[in-house]
């Protein structure tokens, strides 16, 4: 017998998607209540997608107008900035969606809920862009880009992420209704974290990419730069600097790391409005983080371990311990997980640096 929608949830504004029945075969979606419905808080991802903006035409037209080499000083005052701005817009967030949900009259607690899950979708996006910038920093070497020319790339980088990133969390905010889809998706998040467990990274190898490959085909790549520009002409003939190869293939490279990383915050908050505003924050402050840590990524060799291990983690909650615990496994738990996990890799080259002195 078909029951009736509930009214209450309606005015309140709330989007249900249907319950999952043991009968409905491929065609089962997962239940779940999305509190921030798009249709609802458009505004907010317009003017949180303006206010990037604002920011990146600020960080290029202003702060990084010349190329100039960043030193470790100012890739770690840029880095306490974005750190600092992401920890302010998820205080920011968790105010209005506590006064938001009250307004509809649901429960404000809610809001800290949301507000947690937020700070653990950064956490883990932060992470995981670790990882992308050890394989930043091998294509900037086979390439031989100069370190006053890195930060355009990575400029021109962000901005493609940011798009791939939003296409991602869009579609994906869409496919993870369907239980089948969550539990694909957490079978490949476990998968990649065993296989970062045990397969070494290669070179990276800039003669045989594919995306060279195909780059070549529609334009001819010239060997030598022509300062800044990502293309040039020679003899009438225009040419691919290797800045713009490096910009596709910093692309590239991060939309594979996305393929691993949008699910993994999807497995710890169903709602896109929070995978998008922690997914976008993060990557932000991509650029500072590696000209931090470019100097010293050999020491964090217990790192990639930390991350196979939260991918595992992640992957196993949403393929099997939210359903575990009731249909949501606490987020706080996750958190301490994702935290003990961490520690490890971040703090081990602390602890070397310390018995070499």
């Amino acid at each position: 017998m078909a029951t009736s929608a509930d009214p209450c949830a309606a005015a309140a504004g709330i989007k249900h998607h249907p319950q999952r029945t043991p009968h409905r075969g491929p065609e089962v979606v997962v239940e779940s209540t999305i509190l921030f419905p798009f249709a609802e808080v458009w505004w907010l991802y317009a003017a949180f997608t303006g206010f990037i903006l604002a920011l990146l035409a600020l960080d290029l037209g202003v702060f990084h107008r010349k190329c100039h080499v960043v030193s470790v000083k100012e890739a770690g005052i840029w880095t306490a900035i974005w750190i600092s701005m992401s920890a302010l817009v998820n205080l920011a967030f968790w105010g209005w969606a506590r006064h938001d949900l009250a307004s509809r009259g649901l429960d404000p607690a809610l809001g800290d809920q949301a507000a947690l899950e937020f700070l653990a979708g950064y956490v883990i996006e932060k992470a995981l862009a670790v990882d992308n910038i050890f394989v930043i920093a091998m294509i900037f070497g086979a390439l031989s880009i100069p370190p006053q020319y890195r930060h355009r790339v990575l400029f021109y980088g962000i901005i493609g992420a940011l798009i791939f990133r939003a296409l991602f969390i869009s579609v994906g905010s869409a496919l993870m209704q369907y239980q089948w889809v969550t539990l694909i998706a957490g079978a490949f998040l476990i998968i990649t974290g065993i296989k970062m467990l045990v397969i070494r990274t290669g070179e990276f190898d800039p003669v045989n990419n594919p995306v060279l490959r195909v780059l070549r085909r529609i334009m001819p790549i010239s060997p030598t730069l022509d300062g800044q520009r990502f293309t040039t002409r020679v003899n009438g003939v225009l040419m691919a600097t290797p800045l713009l190869v490096a910009l596709l293939l910093v692309e590239t490279t991060d939309i594979i790391f996305a393929i691993d990383s949008v699910p993994a915050i999807f497995a710890l908050t169903k709602e896109p409005l929070i995978v998008f505003l922690s997914n976008i924050l993060a990557i932000l402050g991509l650029r500072s983080m590696y000209f931090l840590l470019e100097g010293a990524m050999e020491r964090f060799t217990l790192l990639k371990y930390s991350l196979a291990l939260i991918l595992v983690f992640v992957g196993l909650k949403m393929a099997w311990l939210n359903d575990l615990m009731g249909g949501k496994f606490p987020i706080l738990w996750s958190l301490g997980i994702i935290a003990a996990l961490l520690a490890p890799g971040f703090l081990a080259p602390l602890f070397k640096r310390r018995k070499k002195s």
